[in-house]
């Protein structure tokens, strides 16, 4: 059989595995901070209609500029923000990955504070961006002196900071994205996938757009709008931004279908978002019972909680698959992360989490 060594692949893509966590057949699953509620009926009911009335004139290209969902979003972000300074792609990775074949590429860097999100260096390296790891605190947190001071360091053409930060949970104070605005050359993206599950108190760097060209937030409707399997994410920025990922975007590359089932969902967020608070009660529950236990974990405004199981991070994680809850191994030594669930798949955790004591 052929292997991926006996084509002319990139070198820089040798002994490489594609991004991606287990999608095992077990009881609970609770790996991909997926929505573990189902869109309710009437949601259901609304997008099929959408769905339906697209299907007749599925032999036209769609409007690949999404106009009208773009305006959907804009009205659902608030702060003031007019449709011609947000982006629309198929999930958030597609609009970082756009946002580095503008900004990024060839004998430029992109720069994140790690852990975080392990899909950002893949992006760069897709594009053919260098990629900086930087540091994070000792507790996962992130000080704006010590962010500046990486910045300054290594002047990248692109920052990530992510808020809530995967996989570790916690927001940034907005002192840091200004901070770092205010010492980076290049272009600094805020990844706020989480940002619906935020405690309260917590604000979003949409607060921190205006007067602010070089500021990127991303965002998608796969987690709290439990809409996953639509793949939609966006992009609030300057409108010269939205220009510049136009450059590089492929042609209609949001499907008609796409479009129409995300703007449904969106005139449908009430119900849609209404298992937010839900999720949040699970996620503090899962804090406060693995500390009361002697565990180490993560503050959190996500809808994950990343906790300390002490030794052999892998070998915890199969305890837990044996009990049949799946969680993540983000590959952090001594660390794994679960995803904050119903009701019933929290007992399920806390109950498999006993077998490590």
């Amino acid at each position: 059989m052929t292997t991926l060594d006996d084509l002319p692949i990139r070198d820089d893509l040798r002994g490489l595995k594609p991004y991606g966590a287990p999608q095992l057949d077990v009881p609970v699953r609770l790996n991909t901070n997926e929505n573990s509620y189902p869109v309710p009926e009437p949601v259901v009911e609304a997008i099929g209609k959408a769905l339906s009335a697209e299907l007749r004139d599925l032999n036209r290209y769609p409007d690949r500029d999404a106009v009208a969902l773009r305006a959907d979003l804009a009205e659902y972000l608030g702060h003031g923000l007019t449709v011609d300074q947000v982006w629309a792609a198929n999930g958030s990775n597609e609009i970082q990955q756009q946002l580095l074949q503008a900004f990024g590429g060839p004998g430029r860097t992109a720069l994140g504070f790690t852990p975080a999100y392990s899909m950002h260096p893949l992006l760069a390296l897709g594009t053919g961006t260098g990629w900086i790891p930087a540091a994070r605190d000792a507790d996962f947190g992130l000080a704006a002196a010590d962010a500046v001071a990486q910045v300054r360091a290594h002047r990248p053409d692109v920052v990530f900071l992510c808020s809530p930060n995967n996989p570790t949970g916690t927001a940034l104070d907005p002192a840091v994205v200004a901070a770092v605005l205010a010492e980076a050359p290049g272009m600094v993206i805020v990844d706020e996938a989480y940002a619906e599950f935020a405690r309260p108190g917590t604000v979003s760097a949409l607060a921190v757009l205006p007067g602010h060209p070089r500021l990127v937030v991303t965002r998608t409707m796969s987690k709290a709008f439990g809409f996953a399997g639509g793949r939609l994410g966006y992009l609030a920025a300057d409108p010269a931004v939205v220009r510049a990922v136009q450059l590089v975007r492929l042609p209609y590359h949001l499907s008609a279908l796409t479009q129409a089932a995300a703007r449904a969902a969106l005139a449908h967020r009430d119900a849609l978002l209404g298992t937010v608070a839900a999720i949040m009660e699970q996620r503090d529950r899962i804090v406060a019972e693995l500390r009361a236990r002697g565990h180490r974990v993560a503050d959190s405004d996500a809808n994950f909680v990343l906790f300390e199981v002490g030794g052999d991070q892998a070998a915890a994680w199969r305890v837990l698959l044996d009990a049949g809850v799946l969680v993540r191994d983000v590959g952090l030594p001594g660390w794994l992360r679960v995803t904050a669930g119903t009701l019933a798949e929290t007992d399920a955790f806390l109950s498999a989490m006993e077998k490590l004591s």
